[in-house]
């Protein structure tokens, strides 16, 4: 009963992608989840993220960052959080320079440092599975 429960939830899955007009991609759910966490995580944070020499505010990380997700995505390169914080987050495809954060009372941060610490977090606070 639980294998059929899964591929009908896969089925599901990949309708309502096609529905959304949203492209069916492979990040397996639980990273997507995680990476809508961080993303919000960002947006929310009211720390200044410094993207190739500019500092940009936290709505505007969370943008950038949604798009890098949305590509990677869509090439099928976000296996975990992680995968995702290290090809999307780190640094700048063009440039090569790495992201920073800046929150208030703090000291600037690579993205990474601060995201990998962030994701530990929500994991942390994320209830024991049954």
């Amino acid at each position: 009963m639980k294998n059929i429960f899964s591929k009908t939830a896969g089925l599901a899955t990949a309708m309502a992608a096609l529905l959304c007009g949203a492209a069916f991609a492979q990040t397996p759910p639980d990273a997507r989840a995680e990476v809508a966490q961080l993303l919000a995580t960002v947006e929310n944070s009211k720390c200044q993220f410094n993207r190739n020499g500019t500092w940009y505010d936290s709505r505007s990380a969370r943008k950038h960052l949604q798009d890098q997700f949305d590509y990677l995505d869509k090439r099928s390169m976000v296996p975990t959080a992680e995968s995702f914080i290290e090809k999307g987050a780190a640094r700048s495809s063009s440039s090569g320079k790495a992201y920073q954060i800046f929150c208030p009372g703090g000291k600037a941060t690579p993205s990474t440092v601060w995201m990998m610490d962030e994701l530990t977090k929500l994991r942390a606070a994320k209830p024991p599975a049954e």
